[in-house]
Parts: C-alpha cells; sequence; structure tokens
C-alpha cells in the first residue's frame, strides 16, 4: 500500500512541475509579446517596460509556489533524514527567492501608483 502511495505522490508531483513549467512558459510568453509590441509602439516606454516585468514576476513568483508543492509532494511519503535536508534547503532557497521577487514586485508597484497620482 505505500509503494502505491509512494508512486501516486510521485506522479502527483510531476504533474505540479508540469503546471509549474506551464505557468512560466505563459509568463515568458506574455511578456515576450508585450516587449515585442513595445519595441514597435514606443510610447511611455519605461513605464511599459516596468508594467512588463511586474507581470513576469508575478507569474515567476506562482511558478515558484508550485515548484515548492512539487518538491514537498515528492518528500512527503516516507522521507529520509537525507530527504528532509534537501527539502529544507530547498524551502529556504526557494523562500528566499520569493521574498526578494515579491520585494521586487511591491516597490515596483508602489513606483508606479506614486507615477500614476
Amino acid at each position: 500500500m505505500l509503494e502505491i502511495f509512494r508512486h501516486f505522490t510521485a506522479y502527483l508531483a510531476v504533474l505540479v512541475e508540469g503546471a509549474a513549467a506551464l505557468v512560466i512558459a505563459y509568463g515568458a510568453l506574455e511578456a515576450t509579446i508585450n516587449a515585442v509590441s513595445l519595441a514597435f509602439h514606443r510610447k511611455n516606454m519605461q513605464v511599459n517596460k516596468e508594467d512588463i516585468r511586474l507581470n513576469l514576476g508575478q507569474w515567476l513568483t506562482l511558478a515558484i509556489e508550485f515548484e515548492l508543492a512539487a518538491d514537498i509532494l515528492r518528500t512527503a511519503v516516507a522521507p529520509s533524514w537525507n530527504d528532509i535536508g534537501q527539502l529544507s534547503a530547498i524551502i529556504i532557497i526557494r523562500t528566499v527567492l520569493n521574498f526578494f521577487l515579491q520585494k521586487e514586485i511591491d516597490k515596483a508597484e508602489e513606483r508606479r501608483k506614486a507615477s500614476v497620482s
């Protein structure tokens, strides 16, 4: 029974990682389309670049959360101490990355609101 659950969570982790890849792909595609469009329409370029970065950053933040969920799923069934240590390191790295990415997004939002006012 434990082996069946192990296989199920492994497949589920792969699906969640696939979802993360789709989120990244969508965000990157949207940012690329917006950047190419911006190259042809150069009105208020600085604000538009900031908007593109902000939007891409939000997609990447979401993808990091999906990746973290996949890592937790992989470690959920009968983890060894080594697995727990690796998961802890991954959680710390991704949380720090996510924290600074979110901080950058928040600063950009504040700059955008200040420039509109």
